[in-house]
């Protein structure tokens, strides 16, 4: 079989991967400490369930609308209008398998040949193949550590030419934690706000998960002047614990959101009935909870900061959001393991404490910034402490 070109423009999942290696180790009966995947392991909440049971006793799980039921939709615009203060028309809303769909979609309708997408990073690892495989080009604007991994306007006012059409920005954000305030997003916004040609696509999927008292706002809430040029996505994956159920959704232009629908109509058409209905529950019903899980989330970051920065040769910077610290392991760099292999970058590193001390970790090349690696903090607390604690004996070993 001859592949098509287009799949030389992009790679598997590096995080799933990571995962899916994990989980042959795991049946091998290797026993792994898994800090890969951006899963929460909390439960879905048990309105979601008990909705869900409904839709499939009431026989509801026929075909439904390539744009989404229209009480899914409903739930998104109230979402919207509570959340951001975002007024949405019924045909503004978008829904999807999982906001990765949905920015699959936005991008696969919108990005032509020579077309460029800027993506701020650490990124992301799917952003730049979805942009290539719709035929774009990903630029990149690369911050450090010292810069809390947050883009300046400067660096985007310098990034933008006349053939940007997207901004692609995830807050919080994978790998970093990265959290802008209101006055750094004001500072971006008026930036874009002097390029007119320049679209906004915004990945808020870890929106509700903000430590320290740190306040969310999305481009078009911060500036109304971007509310026409913002498609602003989002799921119920992070928030409410759902990532097995796919289901995103996004708020934006009526043209946009029109050709989007288009592409999923030849895609994977509707989304699950059942899946649908356990989504408008969770929206629309308590969300107390939310905080109550983000507030243990900061407990459990705050855990393995402190672990991972006792380990020799590691350096953290503290997320303010999301589910990741993504930790610097230069100082590790040139060592030699036990069995004598040099670690020279981030990839070695990362598979020597799966080897050695079966800690599953991700790679920070696979992210766009090397040498460092990504580790979840949604695993259980037992884990957390276990997997800390296996990390600063590895790096204690290295000589």
């Amino acid at each position: 079989m001859e592949f098509a070109p287009r799949m030389s423009r992009f790679k598997p999942s590096p995080s799933q991967i990571a995962s899916a290696r994990v989980r042959d180790l795991i049946a091998e009966g290797r026993d792994i400490v898994k800090l890969t995947a951006g899963e929460p392991d909390f439960p879905t909440p048990d309105h979601a369930k008990a909705a869900a049971l409904a839709c499939m006793d009431a026989n509801e799980i026929k075909y439904t609308p390539i744009n989404g039921l229209i009480e899914m939709r409903k739930a998104a615009q109230l979402k919207f209008k509570r959340d951001n203060g975002l007024d949405y028309g019924l045909d503004q809303i978008a829904v999807g398998a999982g906001a990765k769909q949905v920015l699959f979609n936005a991008l696969m309708a919108t990005v032509s040949q020579g077309d460029e997408a800027i993506v701020p990073g650490p990124y992301w690892a799917s952003y730049p193949d979805m942009i290539q495989l719709a035929g774009g080009t990903p630029v990149f604007i690369n911050s450090g550590q010292n810069s809390q991994f947050k883009m300046r306007p400067e660096d985007l006012d310098a990034a933008i030419t006349p053939n940007t059409k997207w901004l692609m920005f995830c807050m919080p954000g994978n790998p970093t934690g990265a959290v802008y305030s209101p006055e750094e997003m004001r500072g971006l916004a008026d930036v874009l706000l002097q390029h007119p040609h320049v679209n906004i696509l915004t990945d808020d999927v870890y929106e509700h998960l903000i430590f320290d008292g740190r306040v969310f706002s999305t481009f078009a809430q911060i500036e109304p002047k971007l509310y026409d040029r913002t498609v602003t996505v989002n799921s119920c994956s992070k928030a409410y614990s759902m990532t097995g159920w796919r289901i995103g959704f996004a708020g934006g232009p009526k043209d946009i959101i029109a050709n989007m629908s288009k592409m999923q109509s030849q895609s994977a058409s509707g989304v699950s009935a059942v899946s649908q209905a356990a989504a408008v529950a969770a929206l629309e019903g308590p969300q107390d909870f939310v905080k109550e899980r983000t507030a243990n989330l900061q407990y459990r970051r705050d855990m393995l900061f402190e672990k991972l920065n006792q380990a020799e040769g590691l350096s953290c910077a503290l997320p303010d959001g999301a589910m990741y610290i993504f930790c610097s392991c230069a100082g590790t760099i040139g060592k030699t393991t036990p069995d004598g292999k040099v670690i020279e970058n981030d990839e070695d590193f990362t598979m020597y404490l799966l080897d050695s001390v079966g800690v599953a970790v991700v790679q920070g090349n696979a992210y766009g910034l090397s040498p460092y690696f990504r580790a979840s903090f949604v695993a259980p607390e037992e884990d957390l402490k276990r997997g800390g604690d296996k990390i600063i004996e590895a790096c204690a070993a290295l000589r």
